[in-house]
């Protein structure tokens, strides 16, 4: 099992810049592919971005393609989300995620990920 924490949510104009970082617990990080999620108020969660296992594979939604990129560093057992360009319609509360089955793959469904992170918040101003 493993637990993750998010972090670097905030307040941020549009247009600008937020990495977000999540840090797992656990020796075994490199064993898991990652995703992040968001969550806007009063609509369902949805995938933003994934990573395999290697960092080798990276899949994300179309609305942050070109803006956003997700890394990992598994000597450190975190991946990160690079939101650039960011706009209003981004703020949500983002989520990290972890899986252990597919791991050569990224994977964009949520239901593939049994672990999950309390989220941190993200609010785009206009």
């Amino acid at each position: 099992q493993v637990q993750l924490v998010e972090s670097g949510g905030g307040l941020v104009q549009a247009g600008g810049s937020l990495r977000l970082s999540c840090a797992a617990s656990g020796r075994t990080f490199s064993r898991y592919a990652m995703g992040w999620f968001r969550q806007a108020p009063g609509k369902e969660r949805e995938f933003v971005a994934a990573i395999n296992w290697s960092g080798g594979r990276t899949h994300y939604a179309d609305s942050v393609k070109g803006r956003f990129t997700i890394s990992r560093d598994n000597a450190k057992n975190t991946v990160y989300l690079q939101m650039n360009s960011l706009k209003p319609e981004d703020t949500a509360v983002y989520y990290c995620a972890a899986t252990s089955v597919g791991t050569t793959q990224a994977i964009a469904v949520m239901e593939a990920y049994p672990y999950w992170g309390q989220g941190t918040q993200v609010t785009v101003s206009s």
